[in-house]
């Protein structure tokens, strides 16, 4: 499951991304609610200690996609906002 969920993850954004979009469209981006809720399991998984090596790992390839969503995001509400 580790490298499917993951790899969702990065198509999620590569298709988002390759379909064009606009500032407004980058503000309004959310994973898949799979994607989500993978993340949810992971997040309450290291919570309670009991997270793997590669869940961990895949773990931190979200917070790596998150952090990069959010710095496209602080980009484009820039040039939306006057």
């Amino acid at each position: 499951m580790t490298a499917t969920a993951e790899s969702r993850a990065y198509d999620e954004l590569v298709d988002f991304i390759a379909g064009g979009t606009t500032p407004e469209a980058i503000a309004r981006f959310q994973p898949s609610a799979a994607t989500r809720e993978r993340v949810a399991e992971l997040i309450d998984r290291e919570k309670r200690a009991s997270i793997t090596p590669a869940e961990a790992r895949e773990l931190e390839h979200f917070m790596t996609l998150e952090h990069v969503m959010r710095l496209a995001k602080a980009k484009a509400s820039r040039k939306t906002t006057p």
